[in-house]
């Protein structure tokens, strides 16, 4: 996968020649945890929520992007992108009184990328 369509979920995940961004990404999967750690007696949660390939955005919609977006649907379990509603909802649940012992966890809303 090309720099543009693999770095979606590198917090979690890295490829080749993402060294950089990736470190960038895994800093905000740590300092998450470490922040939730800090406030979590306070009552308050601290999540990270880590989508994979979504479409419907001027980036992944761009023309110079289009092949990589397609070998990231081969490589997603689910065989599509996301869309950005997915990863809305992914976050309202997070918000919500259902998630209320859910803290320090980085979710991947990324249609089973990150279990190959």
């Amino acid at each position: 996968m090309g720099a543009d369509g693999g770095q979606f979920i590198m917090g979690v995940v890295s490829g080749p020649g993402l060294s950089a961004y990736s470190a960038s990404k895994f800093g905000v999967v740590g300092l998450t945890r470490s922040v939730a750690l800090d406030y979590a007696r306070m009552g308050i949660r601290v999540n990270a929520v880590c989508p994979g390939g979504i479409g419907g955005t001027a980036i992944t919609d761009a023309a110079d992007n289009r092949a990589d977006m397609e070998q990231l649907k081969l490589a997603t379990p689910m065989g599509r992108l996301g869309v950005p509603r997915e990863i809305a909802d992914a976050v309202i649940w997070l918000c919500s009184p259902e998630a209320s012992f859910v803290t320090g966890q980085s979710l991947a809303v990324d249609g089973g990328f990150t279990v190959w």
